[in-house]
């Protein structure tokens, strides 16, 4: 006995996307609201639900993988000023802030006037 191969993802989603359609235009022609109705369209549901997902995985397998890329870091201007998010909170006034700002610049609080 030999042992049938895997069909890949693209067989898949075809088919069920097929398979779709036609409990689909069962329900359109025949407009039941019975039982053979409802099980028409959560056929349908399951379905289109299993060709989303294998036309999803026939894409990632297409597509190579993602490599991690490094942190972007743009002008010095518009970094945060190496202060994390409680250190901001507990920075509440512009007075703090703008010293914490002067001293990364390295004015030391000294201003031109």
């Amino acid at each position: 006995m030999s042992r049938l191969s895997r069909p890949d993802a693209r067989t898949v989603a075809v088919l069920a996307a097929l398979g779709a359609l036609a409990p689909l235009a069962l329900l359109v022609v025949w407009r039941r609201q019975d039982l053979l109705g409802v099980v028409l369209a959560l056929l349908c549901v399951l379905l289109t639900m299993v060709a989303g997902v294998a036309f999803s995985a026939a894409r990632q397998a297409d597509g190579p993988e993602p490599e991690d890329r490094p942190a972007t870091t743009g002008p010095a201007e518009l970094m945060p000023y190496g202060i994390d998010a409680d250190t901001l909170d507990a920075l509440d006034s512009r007075d703090a802030l703008r010293a914490v700002r002067d001293r990364r610049r390295g004015s030391d609080g000294v201003s031109g006037r």
